[in-house]
C-alpha cells in the first residue's frame, strides 16, 4: 500500500487530492496518507457484490465455513504486521492490539463452526404435510466499522455475514485505513474474488454505501452517526444493525470492598484510555463508603499517570472531545482530584481523570466522552443510585457491585440496557449477545443471534397431492361389451 497518494483511482475514476491523513497519536507526526474511494468506486463495490451474490448464496454452508477458517489462519498469520498498524494509527499498545487480533481469530473459527449448523424450525401441521422455515442470506452486506477494536469488531461482522451466505462491502474507520486496507488484504485470499471488498474512506463514503442498493446495513460507532444509517436504511429497505454510543453506568452499593470497587471503577473507565463502548462513563457511590472509594479511585488513576501506562486517544480531534466534557464539568463545580489538564508535549495523551462534586446535569453523566475519565457522584441509597442509573438517552450496558440479592435483582429488573454486569466490569461467557436499546442501537450485535440478523426467513409448506382415484371408480369409463378390461375389443 501506498504511503502518500494524490489521487485514488477505482476503475476509471479519479479523485485529485483526495485521501484521509494519520498522524502518529504518539508524536503527531504525519505516518502516511491513504486513498479515498469516490461515488464510481462505491457504485462498481456495489456491482461487483450483487455480481456475486448468487453464487455465493448457493455455495455450501459448510464451504462458506472453511473459506472462514482459512481467514482464520490467515489473520493470525498477519497478526504482528496488523498488530503494528494498529499501534501506529490509534495510538494502541501493541500487546492490546494483538489481544485483540486473537479476538478476531477466534470469532471468525466460531463462526465458521456455527454457520454450517445455522439452521430453520420444524412447524406443527397437518400430520401428511411438512412444515420448516429457511434461513437465507439478505444478500449484499455494507459493514462500518470502528478503530477502538478495529480487528475484533470487524471480524465479527465480516464472519457472521459470510458465512450466513450474503457478500461483504467493509469499510473500515477513517482512523484507521492502513490498517482496515491491510486486513482486508489478508481475509480476501480466503474467498472467492467479489465476495469479500473493502472500500477506504470517510463519512461520506460512509454514507454513500448507506444509501446504496444494498440489502443489510451494520455500523458499530457513534449513535450521531447510527441514527442517520437508521433513516437511510428507512428509505432504501434495508435491514440495518447498530451498536452505537453508550454513558454506561456503574452503580457501587454500600455493602462492597471500596477499595475493590475501586479497582474495578478504574478498570472500566480507564482500559484502552476510556475508548471502550462498554467502558464505566458515569458512577454512583453509596456515601456510607464513598470516601474510602473515592480515595482508593484517585490512587488508581495516579498509579496509571505515574507509569506511563495510558495510551493516547486516537487523535486530537477525540481529545479535544474529551476535554470540553471535564472543562463543562468543573465550571459547573466538579472537581478533579487527578488528571483533568491537558498535558504539555506532543501526541494525543490524556491523563487518567477522576472527577468528584459531579451532578446530573453535567456532560460527563449524560453523554459519551470515550476518554479516561471516571466523574463520581454520591448518593444517599442504592434506590438514589439506580434510579440515577436508569437515566439517560442510551441502552448499552451497566454494571452493579453489591452483595445484596435484593438489590442486584431489583437493579436487574429495572436497568434499560443490553447487558447488566454484576460484580465484574468486563466479562462474559463466549458467544454471549445483547441488543442495545434507546440511541445505543438495536439488533444482536454478537453471538449466535447475528447469524439472524444476517438471515432472513422463508416459511415452506408441503402438502401431500390428492391420491390418484383408484381403477373402476365411478368417473372410470364402462368397458365396451366384448372388451377386456382396458376395452380392447
Amino acid at each position: 500500500m501506498p504511503t502518500t497518494a494524490t489521487e485514488t483511482t477505482a476503475g476509471n475514476e479519479t479523485v485529485e487530492g483526495s485521501g484521509i491523513t494519520i498522524q502518529d497519536p504518539r508524536t503527531g507526526e504525519v505516518l502516511w496518507t491513504v486513498p479515498e474511494a469516490g461515488p464510481d468506486a462505491v457504485n462498481h463495490a456495489v456491482s461487483v457484490a450483487r455480481g456475486e451474490a448468487a453464487g455465493w448464496a448457493a455455495t455450501a454452508p459448510a464451504e462458506r465455513g472453511a473459506a472462514l477458517r482459512a481467514a482464520a489462519k490467515a489473520l493470525d498469520a498477519a497478526a504482528k504486521e496488523l498488530a503494528g498498524l494498529n499501534a501506529s494509527e490509534t495510538g494502541r499498545p501493541e500487546n492490546e492490539a494483538l489481544a485483540g487480533i486473537a479476538a478476531g481469530v477466534s470469532t471468525l473459527e466460531q463462526y465458521a463452526e456455527l454457520g454450517p449448523v445455522h439452521r430453520g424450525h420444524s412447524l406443527r401441521g397437518n400430520r401428511l404435510a411438512s412444515d420448516y422455515t429457511l434461513a437465507e442470506p439478505r444478500g449484499v452486506a455494507v459493514l462500518l466499522t470502528p478503530w477502538n477494536d478495529p480487528v475484533a469488531v470487524a471480524c465479527g461482522l465480516i464472519g457472521a455475514a459470510l458465512v450466513t451466505g450474503n457478500t461483504v462491502i467493509h469499510k473500515p474507520s477513517e482512523r484507521c485505513p492502513r490498517l482496515g486496507e491491510a486486513l482486508g488484504e489478508v481475509l480476501a485470499t480466503a474467498f472467492p474474488a467479489g465476495v469479500f471488498q473493502t472500500i477506504s474512506g470517510g463519512a461520506g463514503v460512509g454514507a454513500a454505501l448507506s444509501q446504496a442498493d444494498v440489502d443489510v446495513i451494520a455500523h458499530v460507532g457513534s449513535s450521531v452517526s447510527g441514527a442517520r444509517i437508521a433513516r437511510a436504511g428507512a428509505l432504501t429497505g434495508a435491514h440495518v444493525i447498530r451498536e452505537n454510543g453508550g454513558n454506561d453506568p456503574l452503580l457501587v452499593d454500600r455493602d462492597v470492598d471500596p477499595r475493590w470497587a475501586a479497582e474495578q471503577a478504574a478498570i472500566g473507565a480507564f482500559s484502552n484510555s476510556g475508548q471502550i463502548c462498554t467502558a464505566v462513563e458515569r458512577i454512583y457511590v453509596h456515601k456510607d463508603i464513598a470516601a474510602e472509594f473515592c480515595s482508593a479511585l484517585e490512587a488508581e488513576a495516579a498509579l496509571r499517570n505515574g507509569n506511563g501506562s495510558v495510551a493516547p486517544l486516537v487523535d486530537l480531534r477525540m481529545r479535544d472531545a474529551v476535554h470540553a466534557h471535564i472543562a463543562d464539568a468543573l465550571a459547573q463545580g466538579a472537581r478533579a482530584v487527578e488528571g483533568g489538564a491537558l498535558p504539555d508535549g506532543p501526541g494525543s495523551f490524556y491523563p487518567a481523570t477522576v472527577l468528584l462534586h459531579c451532578t446530573d446535569g453535567m456532560q460527563v453523566m449524560t453523554e459519551e466522552t470515550f476518554g479516561p475519565v471516571a466523574p463520581v457522584q454520591v448518593v444517599d441509597t442504592f434506590d438514589d443510585g439506580l434510579r440515577l442509573a436508569c437515566s439517560g438517552k442510551y441502552g448499552l450496558a451497566a454494571t452493579v457491585l453489591s452483595s445484596n440479592i435484593a438489590h442486584i435483582q431489583q437493579a436487574v429488573a429495572a436497568l434499560p440496557v443490553g447487558t447488566v454486569k454484576v460484580n465484574e466490569v468486563f466479562g462474559g461467557a463466549p458467544g454471549g449477545a445483547a441488543q442495545p436499546r434507546g440511541e445505543s442501537g438495536a439488533g444482536f450485535g454478537y453471538g449466535p443471534e447475528l447469524l439472524d440478523e444476517f438471515s432472513q426467513v422463508k416459511v415452506v409448506h408441503i402438502a401431500a397431492p390428492p391420491a390418484p382415484a383408484p381403477s373402476g371408480s365411478a368417473n372410470d369409463p364402462e368397458p365396451v361389451a366384448g372388451s377386456d378390461e382396458q376395452g380392447r375389443p
